[in-house]
């Protein structure tokens, strides 16, 4: 059940959230009124705090903590006399410390989570997808595109010649080489398109819903801007680039990878540097 609604407010709004948290903050603080009994509410307070937290930003969930500080003082002072008049305040500060801590705590944890999540699916060097969180990737686009009748598109590009910058300039720049292709090819393709570095100088590049003529012209632009790039950095390397264009419906991500990469292979005995497509439309 407490996975159910955690994946319910993933899927929300911030603003959402916050309005949620604000209404549950005022409802602890309402019935924290009416009690006029000797009996305190404090750890229901960090539910909002704890939502805020955790879904939108410290920021906000330090203001619901003193929101909710605020709140809990008038409903002290209104149900208990102190014979000592700075008590309350104190206690005030007391707890409003305490929705701090528990406030850092949540927000450090949420980062730390974030982080640890997104170094999973992320190829440390360049910054795009690795290879085992863009198999997932795929074989979801693959399963949406037989439900809806969409082609898809998989190109697989490996750098030719790139050992000779590594041999000739060092790793270090052949990382940066690695690095600036990788953001070239999240520069040219659509905000939908996917690539992942799947190992090595080879990544693969994924174009849902794009027929062969459109990619063909996709594709035939991104290699003459990486060939571009190459020589205005004097970096001696090409691309080869096999893509398949595919609308099976019983396609898997494995077979299509291996399609992709067998025609990428082909280009490289063929000459290398080069764009080779082919297209599969039945179905």
């Amino acid at each position: 059940m407490l996975s159910g609604i955690i994946r319910l407010l993933e899927q929300r709004s911030r603003l959402f959230v916050f309005s949620f948290s604000l209404g549950l903050c005022l409802l602890i603080g309402g019935v924290d009124y009416l009690i006029k009994e000797d009996l305190t509410l404090s750890i229901f307070y960090l539910a909002p705090i704890a939502l805020a937290a955790w879904f939108i930003d410290r920021r906000t969930a330090l203001v619901l903590s003193v929101l909710c500080t605020v709140i809990w003082f008038q409903a002290e002072v209104a149900a208990k006399k102190y014979d000592y008049g700075l008590l309350p305040y104190w206690n005030a500060a007391t707890r409003l410390g305490f929705f701090v801590i528990v406030t850092c705590l949540l927000a450090t944890q949420k980062q730390a989570y974030e982080n640890e999540k997104r170094w999973a699916r992320t190829d440390g060097l360049t910054n795009v997808f690795n290879q085992r969180y863009f198999l997932e990737i795929l074989q979801t686009e693959l399963d949406r595109a037989c439900r809806y009748h969409y082609p898809v598109t998989l190109a697989y590009l490996d750098l030719d010649n790139f050992k000779q910058v590594n041999d000739r300039l060092g790793h270090s720049e052949g990382d940066r080489v690695l690095q600036a292709i990788a953001q070239q090819i999240k520069a040219s393709l659509r905000t939908s398109d996917v690539i992942a570095r799947m190992g090595g100088d080879e990544f693969a590049l994924l174009l849902p819903q794009i027929e062969y003529a459109q990619a063909q012209i996709a594709l035939s632009r991104l290699h003459q801007e990486l060939k571009e790039l190459s020589q205005q950095r004097s970096w001696s390397v090409g691309f080869s680039i096999g893509a398949v264009t595919t609308a099976k419906l019983s396609e898997s991500a494995e077979r299509l990878i291996q399609r992709a990469d067998r025609l990428m292979y082909a280009v490289k005995q063929s000459g290398k540097n080069k764009l080779q497509c082919e297209e599969d439309s039945q179905v």
